[in-house]
């Protein structure tokens, strides 16, 4: 799967250089709405992404927060969130990353996940350990909740905040700290390589988990996705270092 990876880090990094050398350039707002914030942006990295990757696989599909590309029965599905932290980037925060998966008969395979700002790099692919920046990298050793930092999702909705406000609370009294830094994915690759102990969301899209599932998983840790039967195309995440109990 050697020249999968290198084409999704290829247009990782491309990508990722589209959204640092725009960061502080006046944007484009496509819509908004209460909790969140479209920007032309997320669609011309989209656009790009889906440039490199179905120009090399023209026999793939591409599924994406920004639209979808080709059949989507295919054997070969990319998952793509192109600018995962839109709102962060819209405030110049600069904590937002490009997330790229590639799902084989519905497995998912490899995952890429590119911080632009601190150029860092998660990679993993199937049967093989993650890596950050090229060197190995596992999740924490923590088993204790009272020393661990958790993250706690609670993105887009007044349905999805109002499910994760309860779990919030909950961590806040018997987790070390909690942490809401806006970027599904890059908390997943946090917990991968050990620098968050959990991440929780009670609404998320694949895109937005997809990559970092693998990430997980492969350093040593667990992640249970539940599809939400009240929200469509919505998944409730918990994803750990594989040691912690979370349940009260």
């Amino acid at each position: 799967m050697t020249h999968y990876l290198d084409a999704a880090v290829e247009a990782a990094r491309a990508a990722g250089e589209v959204l640092r050398r725009n960061l502080n350039q006046p944007l484009r707002v496509n819509s908004t709405t209460r909790h969140d914030i479209k920007l032309e942006i997320d669609v011309r990295t989209q656009q790009l992404i889906t440039e490199h990757l179905l120009k090399k696989f023209p026999q793939h599909a591409l599924y994406g927060e920004e639209g979808i590309v080709g059949d989507q029965s295919s054997e070969h599905q990319w998952v793509v969130d192109p600018l995962d932290g839109t709102v962060n980037y819209f405030y110049r925060i600069p904590h937002f990353c490009v997330s790229i998966a590639l799902r084989y008969l519905g497995e998912i395979i490899l995952g890429v996940i590119y911080d632009p700002m601190r150029d860092e790099l998660w990679t993993a692919q199937k049967g093989d350990e993650t890596k950050l920046n090229g060197q190995p990298c596992r999740v924490s050793e923590r088993a204790d909740l009272a020393e661990s930092i958790v993250s706690v999702g609670l993105s887009k909705t007044g349905m999805t905040i109002e499910a994760g406000l309860p779990v919030l609370q909950d961590m806040v009294h018997r987790a070390r700290k909690c942490r809401l830094l806006g970027s599904a994915a890059l908390d997943m690759a946090y917990v991968a390589c050990g620098r968050f102990d959990a991440y929780i969301e009670q609404g998320i899209s694949l895109w937005d988990v997809a990559a970092g599932w693998i990430l997980i998983e492969n350093a040593g840790g667990t992640v249970d996705m539940q599809p939400r039967a009240d929200m469509k195309d919505k998944y409730s995440v918990l994803a750990t270092n594989g040691l912690l109990n979370l349940k009260t």
